[in-house]
């Protein structure tokens, strides 16, 4: 079988390609090296037996030539930011999509085609799903927040509350049907799933999305400040900087390894029962940010007093966990400890060298984009 993979020199794309490879299949990758993620050009881990061709997925040609002799497509290439070029999301994310399915349509490939899986993220849910405590007993009622709002969190308010008696929210699992998306991105990877499931069903392309929560592991960039705690605080760390914590580092946060995220792919790829669905691929697992960072000390064996000082990154989710019962129905299950998370990224990290200043460039970024913002009295 002759697979594509777009985006297959970045962090998940390149993981799977390895593992396609070592299944006996033939891989060609479609990449454009962008810069903030590939400053050095074409990274040393792409595998020898891939065929890459740098393109862009926003460009029609690049699309025809890469699908030449195709059977099944991975499309992981994303543009994932805090930038305020919201524009681009869509451009790189939805519009590559659609251009996948126009292409197929009309060069009449698409009976040809055993299998799209498209990369989406757990950001699609939004907030996700709460309960207040003390209503849900009288009404059995869910509720599903909105993105805090500056108001809110200028005074250092964190917690989401009940409308009706201001008690704080319960966070819960979020399943599939969970559909709340509340920034650029998040809006732009549902345009794209509902590209994929809806031109899928219409022409007969058996099409799979895979929403995944926070994946982690080795060759994640350094250098996209979208990039989430593992990043920050490995760099942190490596450096001997103290790391800062937003908010007060009790948000909830599921984590899940790469190479679980790889069995994933491979899976749905063989399964019909996958085809038409969306899937959560999460790591069944809750942590609070203090946790993890805690974890982090304790594996990589240095001890570092975060910065707590009211600082926070606006459209932040507070609390977001998947519930991963449906893929687990079709035999998954993720098994790596988040331990072998944290040791992997660690071991890549210290390959690396002159990363002592990125992470302070990002926050400087973000500080100027008014992304990363302070409470007007610290709690």
């Amino acid at each position: 079988m002759n697979i594509l993979v777009t985006g297959g020199a970045g962090f998940i794309g390149s993981h799977t390609v390895d593992a396609l490879i070592r299944a006996g299949l033939n891989v060609r990758i479609l990449d454009n090296l962008q810069k903030t993620v590939h400053p050095g050009g074409i990274p040393g881990h792409i595998h020898p037996r891939a065929e890459f061709v740098k393109g862009d997925v926003r460009n029609k040609e690049d699309w025809q030539k890469s699908l030449d002799g195709i059977d099944a497509v991975y499309h992981f290439a994303a543009y994932q930011d805090y930038l305020t070029d919201f524009s681009t999301f869509f451009h790189v994310n939805a519009v590559s999509t659609a251009l996948l399915y126009e292409i197929l349509v009309e060069k009449k490939t698409a009976s040809k085609i055993r299998k799209v899986v498209v990369a989406a993220s757990q950001a699609v849910m939004g907030e996700g799903r709460y309960r207040c405590p003390a209503c849900f007993e009288k009404d059995g009622a869910f509720t599903y927040p909105a993105i805090r709002l500056e108001a809110q969190l200028s005074r250092g308010q964190w917690d989401h509350r009940c409308d009706r008696c201001r008690r704080p929210l319960e966070w819960q699992p979020s399943d599939e049907t969970v559909v709340n998306p509340c920034n650029p991105y998040a809006l732009s990877k549902h345009s794209q799933e509902q590209i994929a499931l809806q031109l899928g069903k219409r022409y007969g392309i058996p099409s799979v999305v895979m929403r995944y929560s926070i994946v982690q592991g080795p060759r994640q960039s350094f250098y996209n400040a979208y990039s989430g705690a593992m990043r920050i605080f490995a760099l942190s760390l490596h450096s001997r900087r103290r790391p800062m914590i937003f908010e007060d580092g009790n948000q909830v946060r599921d984590f899940v390894n790469i190479e679980d995220v790889v069995d994933a792919n491979l899976l749905v790829l063989e399964k019909t029962a996958a085809d038409g669905q969306v899937f959560n691929v999460g790591g069944n697992r809750a942590w609070t940010v203090n946790a993890f960072y805690e974890t982090m000390q304790a594996v990589v064996g240095r001890q570092l007093e975060p910065l707590k000082s009211g600082y926070y990154r606006y459209g932040d989710t507070r609390h977001i966990f998947s519930d991963i019962s449906r893929l687990s129905a079709l035999g998954w299950f993720p098994s790596r400890d988040i331990r072998k998370s944290i040791a992997d990224y660690w071991e890549y990290l210290n390959t690396h060298q002159e990363t002592d200043n990125i992470l302070e460039f990002a926050e400087k970024q973000m500080k100027r984009q008014a992304v990363i913002r302070r409470t007007r009295k610290i709690p």
